[in-house]
């Protein structure tokens, strides 16, 4: 599997919130934007199943694809 790259993180937001890729910015607050905590969940099982260190509470806390490239490039 390709690693979870930013662009590979914000393709796969994208499409899990049904939007362009285009219309994230890396600051969207991801919860405000409608990522909802099952499909928050569902992502984070999926990356933890690739091998990406993930915790629910920490990306939670900061839910933008920037703080999040950030967390999970490790």
């Amino acid at each position: 599997m390709e690693p979870l790259t930013p662009s590979r993180l914000r393709a796969e937001l994208a499409e899990a919130l049904g939007e362009p890729l285009d219309d994230l910015t890396d600051d969207d607050d991801l919860f405000a934007y409608g990522l909802d905590s099952m499909t928050f969940m569902s992502l984070v099982e999926r990356w933890r199943r690739q091998g990406v260190e993930a915790s629910y509470v920490t990306l939670a806390e900061r839910p933008t694809i920037a703080s999040w490239s950030t967390m999970l490039a490790g």
